[in-house]
């Protein structure tokens, strides 16, 4: 299936985009922050996972990079950034508070990576993987970067929810719902599912070797 890239189509993305970049951005220096970085440093995190995952998606495409081709995607990563660098020196946050826009960042960029792959004509499974990949690459470059092990391989439910809401946006673009309606609620209930997966701690099974 491919979506027509119709003005619609289009302009619903591109906020989709924008959403998602701040909310990974924001995610991303909060993280670098609690490891004490100072402000080069924070916006380097914000800007490898707020623009991380859709860049390797657009390669993969062999489409051209989506920051690249338009700034206003660097232009709000940074802002994001250098404005959370000085609200926490005013408010108090917790150390966990990255977890909710982490979530968002999750939720919007599956959507917009899937519509991307969507509009590419790339095979359903395909595009939801790459939904998959565009949400939660972001992520792992933000925690590498923070010398940890990344979020996706051990925290409740992060791929998974991400997975299976870009399969529920495939499927109610096949039911002709709507595509923004489609994007809206699919979102939506990634986002709440992740959240609702870190506070019950709903995890998928361990590997382990039988002793």
């Amino acid at each position: 299936m491919t979506l027509n890239a119709t003005e619609t189509l289009l302009e619903s993305l591109y906020w989709i985009t924008i959403l998602a970049v701040i909310g990974s951005s924001i995610s991303g220096v909060l993280k670098g922050g609690f490891k004490k970085m100072d402000l080069f440093g924070v916006m380097m995190i914000a800007i490898a996972t707020g623009l991380g995952g859709g860049s390797l998606r657009d390669m993969l495409l062999d489409r051209e990079v989506f920051w690249i081709r338009d700034q206003i995607f660097f232009i709000a990563s940074l802002t994001s950034a250098i404005f959370i660098f000085i609200l926490a020196r005013l408010v108090a946050i917790p150390h966990r508070f990255f977890l909710i826009p982490d979530a968002a960042g999750l939720a919007t960029f599956s959507i917009a990576g899937t519509f991307v792959s969507l509009m590419f004509g790339t095979p359903w499974l395909v595009a939801s993987f790459m939904g998959v990949m565009t949400g939660a690459m972001g992520g792992i470059f933000r925690d590498i970067l923070c010398n940890e092990m990344p979020v996706v391989f051990q925290s409740p439910l992060y791929a998974t929810v991400s997975w299976l809401g870009s399969l529920l946006f495939i499927l109610m673009i096949y039911s002709q719902v709507d595509v923004t309606a489609a994007a809206v609620f699919a979102g939506t209930a990634i986002f709440i599912s992740r959240l609702l997966a870190i506070k019950y701690n709903v995890t998928l099974p361990r590997f382990r070797f039988k002793t």
